[in-house]
């Protein structure tokens, strides 16, 4: 599936943005696979004494921004397995900051942070290799909100997108 065939109706407002850090191009599997090869290289670019850093007061350090992109991508396969099974409970949203308060990214190595993010990707791709087209585009409800199970693949990759570059604007400088 591209990025481009996906619809307004396939995503809520508020998940656009993710989606538009990437290409119309973008294959949904290669997009995917492609982080979970360059994702490490990025984690691994930033210097240790900057995982604990805050860029203000009140936000996250860059070792709980990391932690907040796998938390997302569990919550994320979730529904995806709950729509491409056709379950039609309607899914809960989740308090991301309540769930980084209890996350133990923030005392992590940067080795650590990688070994996190393989599994969770590891199994993201397990999970998407696996759906047909006539799967992703199920629509399910998640957050009060109607989404598709193709949108929430490219929605994972937009997240850890913005997110990364979140740090590298904000917390790395660049």
């Amino acid at each position: 599936m591209k990025r481009s065939e996906l619809t307004d109706a396939d995503c809520p407002e508020f998940y656009r943005g993710y989606l538009d850090t990437l290409p119309g191009d973008a294959d949904l599997l290669e997009m995917l696979e492609r982080q979970h090869r360059n994702f490490p290289e990025f984690i691994l670019s930033i210097p240790d004494n900057l995982m604990g850093h805050r860029y203000a007061d009140g936000k996250w350090s860059v070792a709980e921004c990391l932690g907040h992109v796998y938390d997302a991508e569990r919550v994320f396969q979730y529904r995806a397995v709950c729509f491409g099974r056709k379950d039609a409970t309607p899914l809960p949203g989740f308090d991301q900051d309540t769930w980084i308060s209890g996350n133990p990214s923030r005392e992590w190595s940067r080795e650590r942070h990688i070994e996190e993010y393989q599994a969770v990707r590891k199994s993201t791709l397990s999970l998407f290799r696996d759906f047909s087209r006539e799967d992703l585009a199920y629509l399910g409800t998640a957050s009060g909100k109607t989404i598709s199970l193709g949108a929430i693949g490219f929605i994972i990759c937009g997240h850890q997108r913005h997110h990364r570059n979140i740090i590298r604007s904000r917390y790395l400088g660049e």
